[in-house]
């Protein structure tokens, strides 16, 4: 089998690449540069925004951590071959706040502008809806009539919902406020907010603990989420991007959000990037970006395990970023 004239997406190319190649070996080999960078203490460290429920939750009685990126991590860190140790932040703002402190290699959070020039994000693997909460008595009724004038939207400091939000209102106040529950629920029963914004899943949970509290219908944003990893760092960037993108493929990520019950939540589509218009009838030339993959990746008449055996180091080491 000799792959010429991919039809799909590059990243799709790259998934399928780390895909063939993790069925060759239970630790698949890492080049050297992405291996230094990731696990530089010989352990996967994962920051982790612990307000978020979406992202990870706490066993009451074990303390166990479980959720979407407990089970990413730990299937990133199997990839690598090493441990894998969550590093736990109690809101978004006290995640952002460690940036550059060399604290964890990976981080899970929602992607943003504004906090893509403090690190690199891949490609998203989840999106979510986010919305209102507003309690019975609001008489906000819609999305839509959220932004006007007189109207206090509380949100999670520093959190994606406060990001977009402060950008995108063009009425409305904004009031931040701790991450968490307690803080939302203080907030809308005291009457310092007419509304709190924040994924639709986490505020379902709110609502089931304030009687006649509503979710409002519809969205004012979708938030995606991605793994975040250190500026300067381009290799681990690289190989975390492929990874998602193989994670997207084979369906890890959507087990993951079944697991975990979230509402309102889906796998984010495969990346797309337009091919070069100077790609050889090889397909080794599969991106804009300059992104090249060997045609090295093909299984020849002795069938796939032996192309594994002889070729498996190379059809990932074979991957060349030159962007």
């Amino acid at each position: 089998m000799i792959i010429t004239k991919p039809s799909f997406g590059p990243w799709a190319l790259i998934a399928l690449a780390v895909v063939l190649f993790s069925g060759c070996a239970s630790a698949p080999t890492v080049l050297p540069a992405a291996r230094a960078e990731l696990v530089p203490t010989g352990k996967l460290r994962a920051g982790l925004i612990l307000s978020n429920q979406v992202l990870v939750t706490k066993d009451s009685s074990s303390g166990e951590l479980r959720g979407i990126t407990i089970d990413l991590g730990k299937a990133l860190a199997e990839r690598l071959g090493v441990p894998f140790e969550p590093v736990g932040y109690a809101n978004p703002a006290a995640l952002v706040k460690s940036f550059g402190s060399d604290e964890w290699d990976i981080a899970f959070l929602a992607f943003d502008p504004a906090r893509a020039e403090d690190v690199d994000f891949s490609p998203p693997y989840m999106e979510v809806d986010n919305t209102y909460l507003v309690t019975a008595n609001s008489q906000v009724a819609s999305v839509e009539a959220v932004d006007r004038s007189g109207i206090t939207i509380a949100v999670p400091e520093r959190s994606a919902p406060d990001l977009f939000l402060s950008r995108n209102l063009k009425s409305a106040q904004v009031l931040r406020l701790p991450g968490g529950s307690e803080a939302a629920i203080q907030a809308l029963t005291s009457g310092r907010a007419d509304a709190y914004a924040e994924n639709a899943h986490m505020l379902s949970l709110y609502a089931d603990r304030l009687p006649g509290a509503r979710v409002l219908e519809g969205r004012y944003t979708i938030i995606q989420h991605a793994i975040a990893t250190p500026k300067g760092k381009a290799a681990a960037a690289e190989y975390v991007k492929a990874f998602i993108e193989a994670a997207k493929v084979n369906g890890t990520i959507d087990e993951a959000i079944r697991t975990a019950g979230l509402r309102r939540t889906r796998v984010a589509a495969p990346s797309q990037t337009k091919r070069s218009p100077n790609s050889s009838s090889s397909g080794r030339d599969i991106s804009e970006g300059g992104m090249r993959i060997s045609d090295t990746m093909r299984a020849g008449e002795r069938g796939l395990g032996a192309q594994c055996e002889e070729h498996g180091e190379r059809m990932y080491s074979e991957i060349v970023w030159s962007n």
